[in-house]
Protein backbone atom coordinates (compact mmCIF):
# COMPACT_ATOMS: atom_id res chain seq x y z
CA UNK A 1 0.00 0.00 0.00
CA UNK A 2 1.30 3.45 -0.94
CA UNK A 3 0.83 6.12 1.76
CA UNK A 4 -0.84 9.42 0.85
CA UNK A 5 -0.83 12.93 2.29
CA UNK A 6 -2.44 16.29 1.60
CA UNK A 7 -0.41 18.45 -0.79
CA UNK A 8 -0.73 22.12 0.18
CA UNK A 9 0.28 23.14 -3.36
CA UNK A 10 -2.47 21.19 -5.16
CA UNK A 11 -4.94 21.31 -2.25
CA UNK A 12 -5.63 17.59 -2.58
CA UNK A 13 -4.52 14.26 -1.19
CA UNK A 14 -1.83 12.53 -3.26
CA UNK A 15 0.13 9.29 -3.16
CA UNK A 16 3.69 9.57 -1.86
CA UNK A 17 5.83 7.86 -4.45
CA UNK A 18 9.46 8.67 -5.26
CA UNK A 19 9.54 10.38 -8.65
CA UNK A 20 12.65 8.45 -9.66
CA UNK A 21 11.12 5.17 -8.48
CA UNK A 22 14.01 4.63 -6.07
CA UNK A 23 14.44 7.12 -3.23
CA UNK A 24 11.87 9.51 -1.74
CA UNK A 25 13.56 12.89 -1.27
CA UNK A 26 12.19 14.72 1.77
CA UNK A 27 13.33 18.09 3.14
CA UNK A 28 12.05 19.41 6.47
CA UNK A 29 12.72 22.81 7.98
CA UNK A 30 14.70 22.19 11.15
CA UNK A 31 15.14 24.19 14.34
CA UNK A 32 16.57 27.65 14.79
CA UNK A 33 18.99 26.89 17.60
CA UNK A 34 18.74 29.88 19.93
CA UNK A 35 16.99 28.12 22.85
CA UNK A 36 15.26 24.85 23.73
CA UNK A 37 12.56 23.70 21.30
CA UNK A 38 9.01 23.72 22.70
CA UNK A 39 6.24 21.14 22.29
CA UNK A 40 4.76 23.06 19.35
CA UNK A 41 8.05 22.64 17.48
CA UNK A 42 8.21 18.98 18.41
CA UNK A 43 4.67 18.27 17.27
CA UNK A 44 5.79 19.19 13.75
CA UNK A 45 9.02 17.19 13.95
CA UNK A 46 7.24 14.12 15.35
CA UNK A 47 4.56 14.23 12.62
CA UNK A 48 7.31 14.37 10.00
CA UNK A 49 8.97 11.43 11.74
CA UNK A 50 5.72 9.43 11.53
CA UNK A 51 5.46 10.27 7.83
CA UNK A 52 8.99 9.04 7.20
CA UNK A 53 8.51 5.88 9.26
CA UNK A 54 5.24 5.11 7.46
CA UNK A 55 7.01 5.36 4.11
CA UNK A 56 9.70 3.00 5.37
CA UNK A 57 7.13 0.42 6.52
CA UNK A 58 5.58 0.71 3.05
CA UNK A 59 8.95 -0.33 1.63
CA UNK A 60 9.98 3.10 0.35
CA UNK A 61 13.55 4.23 0.90
CA UNK A 62 13.69 7.81 2.24
CA UNK A 63 16.42 10.43 2.07
CA UNK A 64 15.49 12.82 4.87
CA UNK A 65 17.23 16.21 4.98
CA UNK A 66 16.58 18.49 7.96
CA UNK A 67 18.56 21.71 8.32
CA UNK A 68 19.93 23.52 11.35
CA UNK A 69 19.43 27.30 11.24
CA UNK A 70 22.48 28.53 13.14
CA UNK A 71 22.61 32.07 11.79
CA UNK A 72 19.69 34.51 11.73
CA UNK A 73 18.48 37.56 13.64
CA UNK A 74 17.65 35.58 16.81
CA UNK A 75 20.81 33.48 17.05
CA UNK A 76 23.02 36.53 16.54
CA UNK A 77 21.07 38.69 18.97
CA UNK A 78 21.04 36.09 21.78
CA UNK A 79 24.68 35.06 21.36
CA UNK A 80 25.73 38.73 21.44
CA UNK A 81 23.77 39.27 24.67
CA UNK A 82 25.69 36.45 26.35
CA UNK A 83 29.05 37.46 24.89
CA UNK A 84 29.40 34.03 23.26
CA UNK A 85 30.63 33.15 19.79
CA UNK A 86 27.80 32.23 17.45
CA UNK A 87 29.28 28.75 16.99
CA UNK A 88 29.51 27.98 20.72
CA UNK A 89 26.06 29.42 21.41
CA UNK A 90 24.26 27.49 18.67
CA UNK A 91 26.20 24.27 19.40
CA UNK A 92 24.81 24.29 22.94
CA UNK A 93 21.20 24.47 21.74
CA UNK A 94 21.78 22.11 18.83
CA UNK A 95 23.03 19.48 21.31
CA UNK A 96 19.95 20.05 23.47
CA UNK A 97 17.69 19.63 20.46
CA UNK A 98 19.34 16.32 19.54
CA UNK A 99 19.05 15.13 23.14
CA UNK A 100 15.30 15.87 23.15
CA UNK A 101 14.85 14.23 19.73
CA UNK A 102 16.46 11.05 21.03
CA UNK A 103 14.18 10.98 24.07
CA UNK A 104 11.12 11.42 21.85
CA UNK A 105 12.33 8.60 19.57
CA UNK A 106 12.80 10.70 16.42
CA UNK A 107 14.92 9.07 13.75
CA UNK A 108 18.00 11.15 12.94
CA UNK A 109 17.82 12.68 9.44
CA UNK A 110 19.88 11.20 6.63
CA UNK A 111 21.61 14.58 6.26
CA UNK A 112 21.53 17.51 8.72
CA UNK A 113 23.24 20.53 7.13
CA UNK A 114 23.98 23.75 9.00
CA UNK A 115 23.40 27.13 7.39
CA UNK A 116 26.84 28.44 8.38
CA UNK A 117 28.53 25.50 6.63
CA UNK A 118 26.80 26.27 3.32
CA UNK A 119 27.55 29.96 2.78
CA UNK A 120 29.09 29.28 -0.66
CA UNK A 121 25.98 27.49 -1.90
CA UNK A 122 23.82 30.36 -0.70
CA UNK A 123 26.05 32.99 -2.31
CA UNK A 124 26.08 31.06 -5.59
CA UNK A 125 22.28 31.02 -5.66
CA UNK A 126 22.02 34.72 -4.80
CA UNK A 127 24.51 35.57 -7.55
CA UNK A 128 22.50 33.52 -10.05
CA UNK A 129 19.32 35.37 -9.10
CA UNK A 130 21.06 38.76 -9.52
CA UNK A 131 22.44 37.76 -12.92
CA UNK A 132 18.99 36.62 -14.06
CA UNK A 133 17.36 39.89 -13.00
CA UNK A 134 15.37 38.36 -10.12
CA UNK A 135 17.39 40.12 -7.42
CA UNK A 136 19.16 43.43 -6.92
CA UNK A 137 21.84 44.78 -4.57
CA UNK A 138 21.44 48.03 -2.63
CA UNK A 139 23.88 50.53 -1.22
CA UNK A 140 24.51 48.86 2.16
CA UNK A 141 25.62 45.58 0.56
CA UNK A 142 22.29 43.79 0.96
CA UNK A 143 20.60 41.91 -1.89
CA UNK A 144 16.84 41.62 -2.30
CA UNK A 145 14.62 39.27 -4.27
CA UNK A 146 12.34 41.19 -6.61
CA UNK A 147 9.01 39.40 -6.35
CA UNK A 148 7.48 41.31 -9.29
CA UNK A 149 9.76 39.25 -11.58
CA UNK A 150 8.12 35.99 -10.49
CA UNK A 151 4.68 35.65 -12.05
CA UNK A 152 3.96 32.57 -9.89
CA UNK A 153 4.78 34.20 -6.55
CA UNK A 154 2.05 33.35 -4.04
CA UNK A 155 0.95 30.04 -5.59
CA UNK A 156 1.54 27.98 -2.45
CA UNK A 157 -0.30 30.19 0.04
CA UNK A 158 -2.82 31.48 -2.55
CA UNK A 159 -1.85 35.10 -2.03
CA UNK A 160 -3.94 37.75 -3.72
CA UNK A 161 -1.47 39.22 -6.24
CA UNK A 162 -3.13 42.63 -6.00
CA UNK A 163 -1.86 42.82 -2.39
CA UNK A 164 1.79 42.30 -3.28
CA UNK A 165 3.68 45.47 -2.33
CA UNK A 166 6.89 45.05 -4.29
CA UNK A 167 9.63 47.60 -3.73
CA UNK A 168 11.78 47.58 -6.84
CA UNK A 169 13.40 50.97 -6.19
CA UNK A 170 13.92 50.65 -2.47
CA UNK A 171 16.91 51.37 -0.31
CA UNK A 172 17.90 49.04 2.52
CA UNK A 173 16.01 51.23 4.96
CA UNK A 174 12.75 50.86 3.06
CA UNK A 175 12.99 47.17 2.24
CA UNK A 176 12.00 44.27 4.39
CA UNK A 177 15.28 43.36 6.08
CA UNK A 178 13.79 41.07 8.76
CA UNK A 179 14.18 37.33 8.58
CA UNK A 180 10.47 36.91 9.36
CA UNK A 181 7.46 39.07 8.69
CA UNK A 182 3.69 39.00 8.88
CA UNK A 183 1.32 37.87 6.14
CA UNK A 184 0.13 41.40 5.37
CA UNK A 185 3.69 42.72 4.99
CA UNK A 186 4.56 41.39 1.54
CA UNK A 187 7.62 42.98 0.02
CA UNK A 188 10.89 42.22 -1.66
CA UNK A 189 12.81 40.14 0.85
CA UNK A 190 16.46 39.93 1.82
CA UNK A 191 18.59 37.21 0.26
CA UNK A 192 21.83 38.65 1.62
CA UNK A 193 22.03 41.14 4.48
CA UNK A 194 24.78 43.76 4.56
CA UNK A 195 26.91 43.79 7.69
CA UNK A 196 25.62 45.94 10.58
CA UNK A 197 27.28 46.85 13.89
CA UNK A 198 24.87 44.61 15.85
CA UNK A 199 26.07 41.57 13.86
CA UNK A 200 29.45 41.73 15.59
CA UNK A 201 31.90 39.30 14.03
CA UNK A 202 29.15 37.25 12.40
CA UNK A 203 29.73 38.07 8.74
CA UNK A 204 31.12 36.59 5.53
CA UNK A 205 32.58 38.13 2.38
CA UNK A 206 30.42 38.39 -0.74
CA UNK A 207 30.51 40.12 -4.17
CA UNK A 208 28.39 42.90 -2.61
CA UNK A 209 30.39 43.37 0.57
CA UNK A 210 30.56 41.80 4.03
CA UNK A 211 27.33 40.38 5.39
CA UNK A 212 25.36 37.22 6.04
CA UNK A 213 22.57 35.25 4.39
CA UNK A 214 18.91 35.99 4.96
CA UNK A 215 16.81 33.26 6.56
CA UNK A 216 15.00 31.96 3.47
CA UNK A 217 17.91 31.34 1.14
CA UNK A 218 19.51 28.61 3.27
CA UNK A 219 16.72 26.09 2.66
CA UNK A 220 16.70 26.66 -1.09
CA UNK A 221 20.47 26.27 -1.32
CA UNK A 222 20.75 23.22 0.93
CA UNK A 223 17.71 21.33 -0.39
CA UNK A 224 19.09 21.80 -3.89
CA UNK A 225 22.53 20.54 -2.89
CA UNK A 226 21.29 17.36 -1.22
CA UNK A 227 18.09 16.59 -3.15
CA UNK A 228 18.47 18.29 -6.53
CA UNK A 229 16.61 21.00 -8.47
CA UNK A 230 13.30 19.23 -7.80
CA UNK A 231 12.40 16.72 -5.09
CA UNK A 232 9.44 14.81 -3.70
CA UNK A 233 8.29 16.52 -0.49
CA UNK A 234 8.96 19.52 1.73
CA UNK A 235 7.62 19.60 5.28
CA UNK A 236 7.08 22.23 7.94
CA UNK A 237 4.53 23.84 10.23
CA UNK A 238 1.66 25.73 8.59
CA UNK A 239 3.16 28.98 9.96
CA UNK A 240 6.05 28.52 7.50
CA UNK A 241 3.78 28.35 4.44
CA UNK A 242 4.08 32.12 4.16
CA UNK A 243 6.52 33.75 3.96
CA UNK A 244 9.25 31.13 4.30
CA UNK A 245 8.07 28.41 1.93
CA UNK A 246 6.61 30.88 -0.55
CA UNK A 247 9.99 32.58 -0.73
CA UNK A 248 11.79 29.25 -1.05
CA UNK A 249 9.74 28.40 -4.14
CA UNK A 250 10.44 31.80 -5.69
CA UNK A 251 14.20 31.61 -5.05
CA UNK A 252 14.59 28.02 -6.18
CA UNK A 253 12.46 28.12 -9.32
CA UNK A 254 13.78 31.47 -10.50
CA UNK A 255 17.38 30.37 -9.93
CA UNK A 256 17.12 26.95 -11.60
CA UNK A 257 14.33 27.52 -14.11
CA UNK A 258 12.86 24.20 -12.91
CA UNK A 259 9.22 24.02 -11.78
CA UNK A 260 8.03 22.62 -9.49
CA UNK A 261 11.01 22.77 -7.17
CA UNK A 262 8.98 20.64 -4.76
CA UNK A 263 6.29 18.20 -5.87
CA UNK A 264 4.40 17.99 -2.57
CA UNK A 265 4.19 20.33 0.40
CA UNK A 266 3.37 18.77 3.77
CA UNK A 267 2.19 21.19 6.47
CA UNK A 268 1.02 20.48 10.02
CA UNK A 269 -1.41 22.67 11.95
CA UNK A 270 -0.75 24.85 14.98
CA UNK A 271 -0.65 23.63 18.57
CA UNK A 272 -2.76 25.29 21.27
CA UNK A 273 -2.25 24.66 25.00
CA UNK A 274 -5.35 24.37 27.20
CA UNK A 275 -7.30 26.30 24.54
CA UNK A 276 -4.86 29.20 24.31
CA UNK A 277 -1.96 30.14 22.07
CA UNK A 278 1.42 29.22 23.54
CA UNK A 279 3.28 32.19 24.99
CA UNK A 280 5.74 32.96 27.75
CA UNK A 281 3.37 35.55 29.19
CA UNK A 282 0.66 32.93 29.71
CA UNK A 283 3.12 30.49 31.23
CA UNK A 284 2.05 27.70 28.87
CA UNK A 285 5.10 27.48 26.64
CA UNK A 286 6.17 23.97 27.62
CA UNK A 287 9.44 22.28 26.74
CA UNK A 288 10.08 18.56 26.93
CA UNK A 289 11.89 18.85 30.27
CA UNK A 290 8.87 20.63 31.79
CA UNK A 291 6.64 17.64 31.05
CA UNK A 292 9.22 15.02 32.03
CA UNK A 293 9.56 16.76 35.41
CA UNK A 294 5.81 16.33 35.88
CA UNK A 295 6.26 12.56 35.63
CA UNK A 296 5.19 11.89 32.03
CA UNK A 297 7.25 9.56 29.85
CA UNK A 298 8.56 10.51 26.39
CA UNK A 299 6.22 7.92 24.82
CA UNK A 300 3.20 9.47 26.54
CA UNK A 301 4.25 12.95 25.40
CA UNK A 302 4.85 11.73 21.84
CA UNK A 303 1.43 10.07 21.69
CA UNK A 304 -0.30 13.17 23.08
CA UNK A 305 1.34 15.32 20.38
CA UNK A 306 0.13 13.08 17.53
CA UNK A 307 -3.26 12.20 19.01
CA UNK A 308 -5.03 14.64 16.67
CA UNK A 309 -4.87 14.67 12.88
CA UNK A 310 -1.86 16.63 11.67
CA UNK A 311 -3.97 19.00 9.54
CA UNK A 312 -6.21 19.91 12.46
CA UNK A 313 -5.26 22.28 15.25
CA UNK A 314 -4.36 20.26 18.36
CA UNK A 315 -5.41 21.49 21.78
CA UNK A 316 -2.67 20.13 24.04
CA UNK A 317 -3.96 19.56 27.59
CA UNK A 318 -2.84 17.70 30.68
CA UNK A 319 -6.00 15.63 30.38
CA UNK A 320 -4.77 14.71 26.90
CA UNK A 321 -1.44 13.65 28.42
CA UNK A 322 -3.27 11.53 30.98
CA UNK A 323 -5.39 10.03 28.19
CA UNK A 324 -2.19 9.16 26.29
CA UNK A 325 -0.83 7.55 29.46
CA UNK A 326 -4.01 5.46 29.80
CA UNK A 327 -3.97 4.51 26.10
CA UNK A 328 -0.40 3.18 26.32
CA UNK A 329 -1.26 1.28 29.50
CA UNK A 330 -4.32 -0.24 27.81
CA UNK A 331 -2.25 -1.16 24.75
CA UNK A 332 0.41 -2.81 26.91
CA UNK A 333 -2.21 -4.78 28.85
CA UNK A 334 -4.01 -6.01 25.70
CA UNK A 335 -0.74 -6.88 24.00
CA UNK A 336 0.59 -8.70 27.05
CA UNK A 337 -2.47 -10.97 27.04
CA UNK A 338 -1.92 -11.88 23.37
CA UNK A 339 1.82 -12.37 23.85
CA UNK A 340 1.24 -14.77 26.75
CA UNK A 341 -1.14 -16.87 24.64
CA UNK A 342 1.51 -17.06 21.89
CA UNK A 343 4.39 -17.66 24.33
CA UNK A 344 6.16 -14.54 23.03
CA UNK A 345 8.18 -12.59 25.60
CA UNK A 346 8.05 -8.81 25.84
CA UNK A 347 11.72 -8.61 24.88
CA UNK A 348 11.04 -10.74 21.81
CA UNK A 349 8.17 -8.46 20.82
CA UNK A 350 10.29 -5.32 21.18
CA UNK A 351 12.60 -6.76 18.52
CA UNK A 352 9.58 -6.91 16.18
CA UNK A 353 9.12 -3.11 16.32
CA UNK A 354 10.76 -2.46 12.96
CA UNK A 355 9.86 -1.65 9.37
CA UNK A 356 10.15 -5.23 8.10
CA UNK A 357 6.68 -6.80 8.34
CA UNK A 358 3.77 -5.94 6.03
CA UNK A 359 0.49 -5.29 7.88
CA UNK A 360 -1.77 -6.01 4.87
CA UNK A 361 -3.97 -9.08 5.32
CA UNK A 362 -3.53 -9.21 9.11
CA UNK A 363 -5.75 -8.36 12.06
CA UNK A 364 -4.17 -4.88 11.99
CA UNK A 365 -4.61 -4.23 8.27
CA UNK A 366 -7.36 -1.65 8.88
CA UNK A 367 -5.10 0.24 11.28
CA UNK A 368 -2.39 0.29 8.62
CA UNK A 369 -4.80 1.43 5.89
CA UNK A 370 -6.01 4.37 7.96
CA UNK A 371 -2.44 5.40 8.77
CA UNK A 372 -1.57 5.32 5.06
CA UNK A 373 -4.65 7.44 4.30
CA UNK A 374 -3.28 10.95 4.91
CA UNK A 375 -1.25 9.84 7.97
CA UNK A 376 -4.38 9.52 10.10
CA UNK A 377 -2.86 8.65 13.47
CA UNK A 378 -6.01 8.98 15.63
CA UNK A 379 -8.01 6.61 13.41
CA UNK A 380 -5.08 4.22 13.28
CA UNK A 381 -4.99 4.07 17.08
CA UNK A 382 -8.72 3.45 17.20
CA UNK A 383 -8.37 0.56 14.75
CA UNK A 384 -5.57 -0.97 16.85
CA UNK A 385 -7.89 -1.17 19.87
CA UNK A 386 -10.71 -2.49 17.68
CA UNK A 387 -8.42 -5.30 16.55
CA UNK A 388 -7.62 -6.18 20.14
CA UNK A 389 -11.34 -6.22 21.00
CA UNK A 390 -11.95 -8.68 18.15
CA UNK A 391 -9.02 -10.78 19.38
CA UNK A 392 -11.15 -11.83 22.36
CA UNK A 393 -13.19 -13.91 19.89
CA UNK A 394 -10.51 -14.65 17.29
CA UNK A 395 -7.08 -14.81 18.95
CA UNK A 396 -4.17 -13.10 17.26
CA UNK A 397 -1.50 -15.12 15.47
CA UNK A 398 2.20 -14.31 15.23
CA UNK A 399 1.79 -12.64 11.82
CA UNK A 400 -0.62 -10.18 13.49
CA UNK A 401 1.95 -9.46 16.20
CA UNK A 402 4.59 -8.82 13.52
CA UNK A 403 2.19 -6.40 11.79
CA UNK A 404 1.55 -4.53 15.04
CA UNK A 405 5.31 -4.23 15.51
CA UNK A 406 5.57 -2.55 12.10
CA UNK A 407 2.73 -0.13 12.88
CA UNK A 408 4.22 0.79 16.25
CA UNK A 409 7.50 1.44 14.41
CA UNK A 410 5.61 3.77 12.05
CA UNK A 411 4.10 5.61 15.01
CA UNK A 412 7.46 5.67 16.78
CA UNK A 413 5.84 4.51 20.01
CA UNK A 414 7.99 2.79 22.60
CA UNK A 415 6.06 0.48 24.90
CA UNK A 416 6.87 -1.50 28.02
CA UNK A 417 9.13 1.37 29.06
CA UNK A 418 10.28 1.67 32.63
CA UNK A 419 8.04 4.27 34.22
CA UNK A 420 9.54 7.13 36.24
CA UNK A 421 8.93 7.10 39.96
CA UNK A 422 5.99 9.28 40.85
CA UNK A 423 6.85 12.06 43.25
CA UNK A 424 4.97 12.06 46.56
CA UNK A 425 4.17 15.59 47.69
CA UNK A 426 2.40 14.61 50.91
CA UNK A 427 3.28 16.47 54.12
CA UNK A 428 6.07 15.07 56.30
CA UNK A 429 3.69 13.81 59.01
CA UNK A 430 1.62 11.86 56.44
CA UNK A 431 4.77 10.30 54.97
CA UNK A 432 5.75 9.24 58.51
CA UNK A 433 2.36 7.57 58.99
CA UNK A 434 2.63 5.84 55.61
CA UNK A 435 6.15 4.58 56.34
CA UNK A 436 5.07 3.32 59.80
CA UNK A 437 2.13 1.52 58.20
CA UNK A 438 4.46 -0.10 55.62
CA UNK A 439 6.72 -1.36 58.41
CA UNK A 440 3.66 -2.68 60.30
CA UNK A 441 2.45 -4.46 57.20
CA UNK A 442 5.87 -6.07 56.61
CA UNK A 443 5.77 -7.24 60.27
CA UNK A 444 2.29 -8.68 59.56
CA UNK A 445 0.77 -6.39 62.18
CA UNK A 446 -2.29 -5.83 60.03
CA UNK A 447 -4.39 -4.30 62.82
CA UNK A 448 -1.85 -1.48 63.26
CA UNK A 449 -1.50 -1.12 59.49
CA UNK A 450 -5.28 -0.63 59.16
CA UNK A 451 -5.28 1.85 62.03
CA UNK A 452 -2.54 3.91 60.43
CA UNK A 453 -4.27 3.83 57.01
CA UNK A 454 -7.42 5.19 58.71
CA UNK A 455 -5.40 7.91 60.42
CA UNK A 456 -3.97 9.07 57.09
CA UNK A 457 -7.43 8.99 55.51
CA UNK A 458 -8.81 11.15 58.31
CA UNK A 459 -6.19 13.74 57.34
CA UNK A 460 -7.33 13.61 53.71
CA UNK A 461 -4.74 11.19 52.24
CA UNK A 462 -5.16 7.73 50.70
CA UNK A 463 -2.36 5.16 50.98
CA UNK A 464 -2.26 2.83 47.98
CA UNK A 465 -0.45 -0.49 48.21
CA UNK A 466 2.07 -1.53 45.56
CA UNK A 467 4.02 -4.74 45.19
CA UNK A 468 7.16 -3.21 46.62
CA UNK A 469 5.93 -0.13 48.47
CA UNK A 470 3.12 2.39 48.45
CA UNK A 471 1.79 5.53 46.81
CA UNK A 472 0.05 8.42 48.50
CA UNK A 473 -2.57 10.67 46.93
CA UNK A 474 -5.18 13.17 48.03
CA UNK A 475 -8.46 11.57 49.09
Amino acid sequence: MVPSAFNTLSRQKEELKPADGKIFGMYCCGPTVYGPAHIGNFRTFIIQDVLRRTLEVAGIKVKHVRNITDVDDKTIRESQKLGMSLKDFTKKWEDKFHEDCKKLNLLPPTVEPRATEHIKEQLDMVETLVNKGHAYPVSDGSVYFKISTDENYGKLSRLDKSSLATQSTNSAGDANNADEYERDNVSDFALWKGRKPEDGENYWKSPWGEGRPGWHIECSAMSRKYLGDTFDLHGGGIDLCFPHHENEIAQSECATGVSPSVRKWFHSAHLMVEGEKMSKSLGNLFRLDDLLQKGYTPAQIRLALISGHYRQQLNFTFKGLDDAKSAISKLEKSLSTSLEKLSITKDAFLKKIKAGAKPEGTAFSQAWETLCDDINVPRCLGEIFTAFAKAKETPLIEADIDALGAILYALGLKIFEEKPEEKIDAPKEILEIANARWEAKKAKNYALADELRGKALAEGWVILDKKDGFDIKKA
